[in-house]
């Protein structure tokens, strides 16, 4: 299992759109698969493509047990609205409270190559939100206030030190935290 590196918060790729997938090949399908190692070993439940330096349209979930690959998804329908806290593999140890849909209906292509709808409610939908906000070049950052916006940006001058080059590689303890759940399952 090779991990991949998570872009963190100043790489500019985190603020570019995507690019729609054509074909679901079995390259893809491998890259869905590093992401899914990544996102466990980082302990996320979502992991975009740019978050790992890629700029294909796709994104992984895993919400309890929930677990999803969303090729060129589309928000359809969305309903209700409730604040709760977020933060971002891609901007380790901040977080902030993000007003977001409670329900929503998103339209993808799945790992398979066939299209599907997928109806969300609360955390599996407010992850949904957030990673297609990531193929689009927003981050949940860009929800908070300029007072908490401001507040966040400070903290995280002082955490980007940790990450040379704008790169998160997983540390041998993650890795390893990794490696022994997976022999659990």
């Amino acid at each position: 299992m090779a991990l991949l590196d998570i872009r963190v918060l100043g790489d500019p790729i985190l603020r570019e759109e995507t690019v729609p997938v054509a074909e679901v090949t079995d390259e893809l399908r491998a890259l869905i698969d590093r992401m899914y190692d990544t996102m466990y070993a980082a302990q996320g439940i979502g992991l975009a493509a740019p978050q790992v330096g890629r700029r294909e349209c796709l994104t992984v979930i895993d919400v309890e047990g929930a677990k999803h690959a969303l090729i060129n998804p589309e928000i359809v329908e969305t309903s209700g609205k409730a604040k709760g806290e977020e933060g971002c593999l891609s901007i380790p140890d901040i977080y902030g409270d993000v007003e977001r849909a409670t329900r929503v209906v998103v339209r993808a292509t799945g790992r398979d190559g066939k299209p599907f709808e997928l109806e969300a409610a609360d955390l599996l939908a407010r992850c949904i939100l957030h990673e297609v906000d990531h193929l689009h070049g927003r981050l949940f950052i860009d929800y908070l206030s300029v007072l908490k916006r401001r507040s966040a940006l400070a903290k995280w001058t002082k955490e980007k030190e940790k990450y040379p080059g704008l790169i998160r590689r997983l540390t041998p303890a993650e890795v390893a935290a990794h490696h022994h759940r997976n022999e659990e399952l």
